[in-house]
């Protein structure tokens, strides 16, 4: 179930199934790593799933000379690549809120907080990457805040950790690292569509409904069990 159907993932989105399906073909010999936040559609086309906080084990788990297709976040698969030393394919995919953040504004931060770190997930373009103090997923920046010293922090992801990044530290100073253009904020957009009225009715309601055939739902739950197994 989902609370708005209507709720999707520009990340998603920019992997369409059909596509990866003609660049696999294009390329056999590739071992197909998708990130978790892909269709079902892309899961079942996928050798393995990865989150942010296993990509690095999953990749490294990829036996020695086998290359690697990842799908579909380029800026994951970049940041991997240097991690890892290992050649990537990489699907030019994006997430509307992590390749927007301004490198510009970024600097201009630093320069009014130079006490602060700047955390960032690894989604972000390489440009705002090479400014970061740590980079990790969500939980990992998350406790990253938590086990600082340090009282400042820009953050390079999406707004709706800061909650939990003040809950946990109300001793410390969160600033959101801005877009390029528009509000000094990083929401995404498809998020914010659930409401906690939209998860009321969902729950009460149990509607509306996501199915899945049964074939593809075995397909795609093939690669998250491989990726459970590392």
């Amino acid at each position: 179930m989902l609370p708005d159907l209507a709720a999707g993932c520009s990340l998603a989105d920019s992997c369409p199934a059909e596509a990866l399906a003609r660049f696999k073909a294009l390329h056999p010999e590739h071992y197909v790593v998708s990130y978790i936040n892909c269709s079902a559609a892309v899961k079942a086309l996928s050798d393995v799933i990865c989150t942010s906080s296993n990509a690095k084990a999953v990749v490294e788990a990829v036996p020695d000379g086998r290359p690697i297709l990842f799908a579909p976040d380029r800026n994951l698969g970049a940041w991997l690549q240097s991690q890892t030393d290992r050649e990537m394919l990489l699907w030019q995919g994006t997430c509307v809120v992590h390749e927007t953040f301004s490198e510009r504004k970024l600097v201009r931060l630093k320069m009014d907080h130079p006490e602060a770190h700047v955390i960032a997930h690894p989604e972000c373009e390489p440009s705002i990457l090479r400014h970061a103090d740590h980079i990790g997923s969500t939980s990992s920046l998350l406790k990253y805040t938590q086990d600082s010293a340090v009282k400042s922090f820009i953050v390079g992801t999406e707004a709706g950790i800061i909650h939990q990044m003040e809950k946990a530290s109300p001793d410390k100073q969160f600033l959101p690292l801005p877009p390029e253009a528009g509000c000094a904020c990083n929401n995404c957009p498809y998020m914010k569509l659930n409401t906690i009225e939209k998860l009321y009715l969902c729950m009460r309601d149990l509607e509306p409904r996501i199915e899945l055939n049964e074939d593809l739902r075995i397909r795609a739950l093939e690669p998250i069990e491989r990726m459970l197994e590392i």
